[in-house]
């Protein structure tokens, strides 16, 4: 029964990539990898780009679901490397849904490559593994307590305070506690991937710094590996 579930889950992940121009050719190409033949297209509707087509080697695959913001300055990211440390490198790629003042949200997505059996020869294909949620993870494994003159962030036995006087908030302008949700952001250094989670303590910013969780790969899923405190200088 495991088996048939997570099956079911897989094909529900992977498309099957079709050879055929044609299914990309109403669409704008948002992005392209300079380092692997990776293109992104995608529809405008609402203002924001969405019903995303990968062009994978020739080959696409839809995500009819994803969003990206318009903006140039924060087109889609693509990135292929090893992050695994086996020899092997993945498929990345890096959505911006939502920024503003205080506020980045982003998204990331990121495909193995295997071999699959298609027309009766052997072509590399995407299949997008799961990431667990940043968010989640901080929620389950960060303590935090906000207090009129200073912030103490708790994660395992590693014990962080910040000093707030000095960002001139009134105690009636904070929050109840610290805030993690407006800024997500991710990244590739030294061949992990990252999530940068911002702890705000006002409605006005109050950014006081980054929690930052490093992902491996592990039971089918990446999860966290370490997480660790930033302070905003």
């Amino acid at each position: 029964m495991k088996k048939i579930i997570i099956l079911i889950f897989a094909i529900s992940l992977f498309a099957v990539l079709i050879k055929a121009k044609a299914m990309i050719n109403e669409y704008d190409e948002i992005a392209k990898s300079d380092k692997v033949d990776v293109s992104l297209y995608a529809k405008k509707m609402n203002g924001v780009y969405t019903n995303f087509k990968i062009n994978f080697q020739g080959g696409v695959l839809s995500r009819p679901y994803w969003i990206n913001t318009t903006s140039p300055t924060w087109s889609p990211q693509i990135i292929y490397e090893d992050i695994n440390k086996d020899g092997k490198n993945v498929l990345i790629i890096i959505l911006t849904k939502g920024y503003g003042t205080g506020i980045l949200e982003r998204e990331v997505h990121v495909f193995h490559i295997q071999n699959q059996l298609l027309n009766k020869k052997f072509v590399e294909v995407p299949v997008e593994v799961l990431v667990d949620d940043p968010i989640a993870i901080v929620l389950k494994n960060v303590k935090t307590e906000l207090l009129p003159n200073k912030a103490n962030i708790s994660i395992g036995d590693k014990k962080y305070t910040i000093d707030i006087k000095s960002l001139g908030i009134k105690p009636e302008h904070l929050f109840a506690d610290i805030y993690f949700g407006n800024i997500i952001n991710f990244e590739i250094k030294d061949n992990q991937l990252i999530a940068k989670i911002g702890g705000q303590i006002s409605p006005a910013g109050g950014y006081i710094g980054d929690i930052l969780i490093t992902y491996m790969f592990k039971d089918n899923i990446y999860q966290a590996k370490s997480i660790e405190f930033e302070p905003h200088e």
